[in-house]
């Protein structure tokens, strides 16, 4: 079949596959014309992370809160859980370790780039050296690279998660040797420095610990679960390239709490790529988390559920832009 007349400015008798092509050549161009607007508008992470249908946790809360603060956020689900693994009984899990690395490769066969590289729990040896090599090729040939943030998720409360084991906290050290920054709570920073657990630190003993979990590689630390006092709890920070550190701390509220971790994580990786220092992205991290608690509470919400921090997301990405 022909065109008789001129369409979209091809010569008359152009056939149809050709105005398909042209027309499809116009839109891969808008593409990346879009593309590039938007990597100038916002910066793009990598989260590496499990995706549990119920429970608001890991992926669930990560990728909301991300967007939320002006953040552009792709996934790589490392397993999908029927629900997070604390208060729901027996979980379905389906691993999807085997398309971790081919996700990653289409991405950079794609010219695909992030701003930062975000991980948290890994349920294997083998994920545990997938995300170190992922981390290698996105840095690969970029000047400073993207900044990499680990959350060791291994356990608390003085115990290993019950999949963990100490070959895969081995790994898990060395995964935070390469990292950036790295936010530990103080179960994860003993398990890292091979220390007995202490459930409560001095603030002379947060300042130690910090330093050396610097020593392991990260040039930043966040140590969560950090308080001087009964009533007050949350978190210190080191940044060795400033040689300082700093503490942000919230009323304590009775109770466990599910996916805070990755809500605390989540927020103060978008103020470091807001340009906040290190210690007012963690004092951001410190109130969303702390207000998200308390309106679980107030609302008399169950807590297995996760905490209900979507009433704080329409204000986040003003909070990152101030100090």
């Amino acid at each position: 079949m022909t065109v008789p007349k001129e369409a979209g400015g091809l010569p008359a008798g152009a056939r149809l596959r050709d105005i398909r092509t042209a027309g499809a050549a116009a839109r891969h161009k808008e593409g990346m014309t879009l593309q590039m607007d938007d990597r100038q508008t916002a910066k793009r992470v990598l989260a590496i992370h499990d995706l549990s249908g119920v429970g608001k946790c890991s992926l669930t809360a990560i990728l909301p809160v991300l967007s939320a603060a002006g953040l552009e956020c792709a996934a790589l689900p490392t397993a999908v859980l029927s629900t997070h693994t604390g208060g729901f009984g027996e979980v379905v899990c389906q691993d999807l370790t085997d398309g971790m690395l081919p996700s990653a490769r289409h991405w950079l066969r794609e010219g695909v780039g992030f701003d930062a590289l975000y991980s948290g729990y890994l349920a294997s040896r083998e994920q545990l050296g997938i995300v170190r090599e992922i981390f290698r090729m996105f840095r690969a040939g970029q000047e400073g690279g993207p900044l990499t943030l680990v959350d060791p998720v291994m356990g608390d409360n003085g115990r290993l998660y019950r999949l963990y084991t100490p070959e895969m906290a081995r790994e898990m050290a060395g995964l935070c040797a390469c990292a950036d920054v790295i936010v530990p709570n103080l179960t994860e920073a003993a398990i890292l420095l091979g220390r007995e657990y202490r459930p409560a630190v001095s603030r002379e003993e947060a300042v130690e610990l910090l330093h050396a979990l610097s020593r392991l590689g990260p040039r930043r630390v966040v140590l969560t679960g950090v308080g001087f006092s009964a009533d007050r709890l949350g978190a210190a920070c080191y940044d060795a390239d400033t040689g300082r550190e700093g503490f942000a701390a919230e009323r304590t509220v009775p109770g466990h709490f599910y996916g805070t971790g990755d809500l605390f994580s989540s927020v103060l990786l978008a103020g470091l790529l807001h340009s906040k220092g290190l210690e007012a992205a963690m004092r951001a991290a410190v109130e969303f988390t702390a207000e998200s608690i308390r309106r679980t509470v107030d609302r008399g919400m169950e807590p297995r559920y996760g905490v209900c921090f979507e009433p704080g997301l329409p204000g986040l990405a003003c909070r990152m832009e101030s100090e």
